[in-house]
Parts: structure tokens; C-alpha cells; sequence
């Protein structure tokens, strides 16, 4: 396994990154939060660029590469918080269609007229197990009814892969997001928004059908569509953390105190230590969480619970040290640093959080019940 960028990788990465600084300075941003503006602009120009294509197969019109490519855009996106769909749609939506051999809506999400989410969890809760939405038969066609939570990006989505629970098993159904009750409660991050969901006797043709509940690959499917999910929050997670970092860092080299900077003092330089270890740590699991996805590695699920609960304790460090070494313009709404802290936290609640992979990982090897 070969953990080093290609030339053409590092290539794909400065150019995102040149692109992202054009296209989605702190001021886009910011009309987010403030609610005078959205992402509507920034979408259109990953479009042009054939982001939403990138990790699709060239027979669904996309540009054949592959996860740790889509990766790559992840963690640009994630640097600069960016009010985007394109997480929610390539790492979410995607991989449920993929998995059930739907090119024909591949090809519709390449050339960004669909965008999607997954609606998977309950109460806060990303496992199969919790799902408690039914599914019925009725005639030719399944009835929807039940609750998702925490879906992104869902209020803005033209279409929603949504999990629910038949007599017969878990199967996974293709709503259209215009059939279904979006309400969106106060907001963590509204750059990265999560709508709650509710499905009244919503009707699902058998074309739209993913996975019908009892079919024996709905299991497996579902479980590699939470991989990609789960890793690719990880990878935005950290990347957002990283961003806190370099700031915070450029922050204790200028900002001065008794005549020094405060960069200078030994106990701030053990905290900065302390955050880049974080970084790096969490930054390398998760791209061998990537990598094991993009192989088909058999350890891609011990690996996608490690990066997500690397990623949420280096998220714990950062939005506390990153905000204190800050001092009281941290604070403060004018600086643009509480917009990386409410990603990075926004992102450490989806798809579940340390403690919760950490669990996920004592159960897997044995050492709990």
C-alpha cells in the first residue's frame, strides 16, 4: 500500500486548492452564516470543473479515478469550511447508487444535476440496527414511513437514498427530496447543514428501488456506503483541524506579549507540538482509511472506525487549543477562526463521534460484549 501522493495527485491537490482560494474566499463563507448568501455559486463552478465526475465510472460519465482522488477535494473543501454539496452528494448519495448499478442517475449526478444525501440515521444513531423507518408493499409499489435525523445537506438536495426496514430486512430507496418533509433546527455549522427528515406514506416505484428489503447484498452494500461516508468526514474533519493549526500557529508568531512572541514561550510551543501531533496522527489514519477503500482492503472497516475516532479526538484538541492560544479575539465574530471550529465540531458529530468508534472497535475485537 503505497502512501505517498502520485505526481499527478499532488497535482490535483494544488489545483483544487488554487481554485477553492478564488472561488470560496472567507466572504462566501461568511454570507453563509450570517444568512446574506449561500453556496449556490461555488457549486456551479465544481461543477464546470467536473468535480462531481471525478471519482465516477467513465461509463456513468464520469473521469474514472478514484477515492482517494475524491479524498483529495474532501479535505480542500474541508479547509476552508466550505458550503458545499458535494461531500454530502459524492460520498454519500453516490456510493448507494454505485453499489445497486444505477449509471444512469451516475451520470446525472456527473453532470451536477442531481444532488443527494444519505438518510440513514435515528436519534442521532449511523447503525443499521437503529432503523426504524418501515418499508411496505403496496401494489407496485413501497411505502415510506418513519424519521431520519442529521441528514446533510438534505433541505437543498434533489434526491435522498433513504434506509428503512422492511419485514424481510433493511433496503435502501431513492426519494426525491421534493416528496418529503424537510425541517433544519438551529444550526452548529450552517456551511455543513443537517435537516431532520420525516417520510408520511411516502410512494416508492420499484425503479427507484436500491436494495428491496431481503435482498442478501442490501447488507454488505449498506455497510461499504457508511465506509466512504464515515472516512470522507474523517478526511474534512482533520483537514478542518489542519487549517485550525496553521492559524493558530501564524497567530502565536505575530501576536506579541512582554516585549516576545507568544509563539516563544515554552508552554505555548508545547501546545502547538501537542496540536500537530494531533494532525498528523489523524491525518494518517485517515488517508490509510482512504486508501483501504480505494484497494478494497479487508481492513477498510477497522480502519474507517480508527480515522473517524482519530479525527474526533484531534477535533477536541484543536477547537480548544486553537480557540484559548487565540485569546479574546477568538471570541470574537469579526475573526474568521469560528468558522473552522464550528466544522470541525459539526463534523465530529456526523457519522459518530470518538467515543462511539472507539466502542465500534472494542466490540469488533473482542474486548467488550
Amino acid at each position: 500500500m503505497d502512501l505517498e501522493f502520485t505526481e499527478d495527485q499532488l497535482d490535483l491537490r494544488e489545483a483544487a486548492r488554487s481554485l477553492l482560494g478564488a472561488a470560496c474566499p472567507p466572504s462566501v463563507v461568511r454570507a453563509v452564516h450570517d444568512g446574506s448568501g449561500d453556496g449556490a455559486a461555488l457549486w456551479r463552478t465544481l461543477v464546470d470543473h467536473d468535480w462531481p465526475a471525478l471519482g465516477l465510472p467513465e461509463d456513468a460519465g464520469g473521469l474514472g479515478l478514484g477515492f482517494v482522488e475524491v479524498g483529495i477535494l474532501v479535505e480542500e473543501l474541508g479547509r476552508i469550511a466550505a458550503p458545499s454539496p458535494y461531500l454530502a452528494t459524492v460520498t454519500q448519495l453516490v456510493p448507494a447508487l454505485r453499489e445497486a448499478g444505477r449509471t444512469s442517475v451516475l451520470g446525472e449526478v456527473a453532470s451536477g444535476a442531481v444532488t443527494g444525501s444519505l438518510a440513514l440515521a435515528e436519534g442521532g444513531r449511523w447503525e443499521p440496527g437503529a432503523v426504524r423507518t418501515t418499508a411496505r408493499r403496496d401494489g407496485p409499489t413501497w411505502v415510506l414511513d418513519g424519521v431520519k435525523s442529521h441528514v446533510v445537506d438534505a433541505a437543498s438536495a434533489t434526491e435522498l437514498a433513504v434506509v428503512a426496514r422492511g419485514d424481510d430486512g433493511l433496503g435502501v430507496f431513492v426519494v426525491p427530496a421534493s416528496g418529503v418533509r424537510c425541517s433544519t433546527p438551529q444550526q452548529l455549522d450552517p456551511t455543513l447543514p443537517v435537516t431532520t427528515v420525516t417520510l408520511q406514506a411516502v410512494p416508492v416505484p420499484d425503479e427507484r428501488v436500491l436494495f428491496e428489503p431481503g435482498d442478501p447484498r442490501a447488507e454488505s452494500a449498506l455497510a461499504r456506503v457508511l465506509e466512504e461516508a464515515t472516512t470522507a468526514v474523517a478526511l474534512s474533519t482533520v483537514a478542518t483541524c489542519r487549517a485550525i493549526f496553521e492559524r493558530t500557529l501564524e497567530y502565536a508568531k505575530d501576536r506579541e506579549q512582554f516585549g516576545r512572541p507568544i509563539g516563544s514561550f515554552q508552554a505555548i510551543k508545547h501546545r502547538l507540538a501537542e496540536c500537530y501531533l494531533a494532525v498528523e496522527r489523524a491525518s494518517a489514519l485517515a488517508w490509510f482509511a482512504a486508501l483501504t477503500i480505494a484497494e478494497d482492503d479487508d481492513r477498510r472497516s477497522t480502519a474507517t472506525a480508527m480515522a473517524k475516532a482519530a479525527a474526533g479526538e484531534c477535533q477536541q484538541l484543536l477547537t480548544r487549543d486553537g480557540l484559548q492560544l487565540h485569546g479574546g479575539v477568538g471570541f470574537t465574530w469579526e475573526h474568521d477562526l469560528h468558522f473552522l471550529l464550528k466544522r470541525a465540531m459539526a463534523g465530529n458529530l456526523l457519522f459518530g463521534n470518538a467515543a462511539t468508534h472507539r466502542a465500534r472497535l472494542a466490540r469488533s475485537m473482542g474486548l467488550v460484549a
